[in-house]
């Protein structure tokens, strides 16, 4: 798999609310990181954390602008709209960098402002 193909099939999955979709690109003691929360590490922490930030929100869409590789690093950037439990929408941007080994994802992190989808 590419690394353009490993990211549109998580960002499917995300955007889809896919956990288990989500977690197969994910290493068994993968470490997580979104924004400025603490990092999680492992496969049930993650689910933990990822499982509560789709709750806050009634939906997700991820729009890749860039990805650039470099070894078994990956980062790409783009914009992610969120649609709050009231309807209302807020797009945000992010740059995420992934270490990966033998196509699967050891390290995610997301660099992202992600206040104002709770303002």
């Amino acid at each position: 798999m590419s690394s353009e193909q490993l990211i549109t099939s998580l960002f499917a999955a995300i955007d889809n609310k896919d956990m288990d979709g989500f977690l197969k690109h994910l290493g068994q003691t993968a470490t997580f990181r979104f924004g400025s929360a603490p990092a999680v590490s492992g496969r049930n922490a993650i689910r933990e954390a990822v499982a509560a930030f789709f709750e806050s929100v009634a939906a997700l869409k991820h729009e890749l602008r860039r990805a650039i590789a470099d070894g078994n690093v990956l980062v790409c950037e783009g914009v992610v709209t969120y649609t709050r439990h009231d309807e209302r929408r807020v797009t945000l941007p992010f740059a995420n960098v992934f270490e990966i080994e033998g196509g699967i994802i050891n390290d995610y992190r997301i660099y992202i402002d992600i206040g104002p989808l709770y303002a």
